[in-house]
């Protein structure tokens, strides 16, 4: 298997992925939770009278002059209703409205209110989380590889593969925020940031077999010692990736809909790290240690493959 020889066609597998979502969050942004714009949310499950179309919520907020709430089914009686930040006073009063209209029991489930100055400081802050994150691990990486030449690359390379990740979570998530009507929220943050976790994890298995066998066979290519590293982990890292990815699933599945956004966004950031630790992040210390960015835009090389030809 020549994984490395046939990096462009990784690499542009990859583009093809994260341009439509780069489109997407550019035209749609992402859709914010009250976790980051302030707001409240709702959940309430009517035991009985009428149960409500998500519409009729809606019209209710309308009446009371409360603006338009996105309101979100969860199961076939409950409803979580996100709306502008209100005070209990408020909620009671809208509680109180709803079973009047419907003419049933409502029980309020939760109620979360955020400020929109509360919001403003946790975006700030999960900025701030990604950008340590990376630092971070760019430093240990270049102190961990001390012993290999140009230890600083791996650590910046493994932060390009992290910064694929990201941007295929963010960009799918503006994608689906979109479709489904998903918003983005503390937990997605936490969901972001454990992939960035497991994509650097499975990427350093790959770059400390590569140091390993840059000594054992140091009179072969920087090429071919890396892409032999490459599948000699091959294995390892789909099989650990894997048995994450099948509970993940089984959570998306039976886990309901509460956690079902959390969980879907940590799964395609699994397959996203593990795509981009076997096939983007070893290619990318190849592409630095040839410097074939030289030779990107003169059609000066061979088919994806082959050593490249210079003058």
């Amino acid at each position: 298997m020549n994984i490395i020889g046939k990096r462009y066609y990784f690499f542009a597998l990859s583009l093809l992925v994260i341009v439509p979502g780069m489109i997407a969050l550019a035209i749609w942004k992402l859709p914010l939770a009250i976790d980051f714009t302030g707001g409240s949310s709702l959940e309430v499950q009517f035991t009985s009278g009428i149960v409500p179309q998500p519409s009729d919520i809606v019209a209710l907020y309308s009446n009371l002059k409360l603006g338009q709430p996105e309101v979100q089914t969860s199961g076939t009686n409950t409803f979580i209703i996100r709306s502008q930040d209100m005070t209990s006073e408020t909620k009671t009063q809208i509680e109180t409205a709803m079973e009047k209209q419907f003419g049933g029991k409502v029980t309020e489930i939760s109620f979360d209110s955020v400020g929109p100055t509360i919001g403003a400081e946790v975006s700030t802050a999960a900025t701030l989380a990604v950008f340590a994150a990376a630092i971070v691990i760019l430093i240990y990486l270049t102190i961990a590889f001390r012993g290999v030449p140009h230890a600083f690359r791996f650590g910046l390379a493994a932060i390009i593969a992290m910064l694929h990740d990201v941007a295929v979570v963010v960009g799918i998530e503006a994608i689906l925020g979109k479709v489904l009507g998903w918003q983005v929220d503390s937990l997605f943050l936490t969901a972001l940031l454990t992939v960035i976790g497991f994509s650097v994890h499975d990427t350093i298995v790959v770059f400390d077999r590569i140091r390993e066998n840059s000594h054992v066979f140091a009179r072969l290519p920087f090429e071919t010692v890396v892409n032999h590293s490459t599948i000699q982990t091959l294995d390892r890292s789909i099989n650990t990736q894997l048995t994450v990815i099948f509970t993940l699933l089984a959570l998306a599945l039976f886990g309901g809909v509460t956690i079902r956004h959390f969980v879907i966004t940590l799964m395609i950031g699994m397959i996203s790290g593990t795509y981009s630790s076997i096939f983007n992040a070893a290619a990318i210390l190849v592409v630095w240690e040839n410097r074939e960015w030289k030779y990107w835009f003169t059609g000066n090389w061979k088919k994806p493959g082959t050593s490249l030809t210079t003058n």
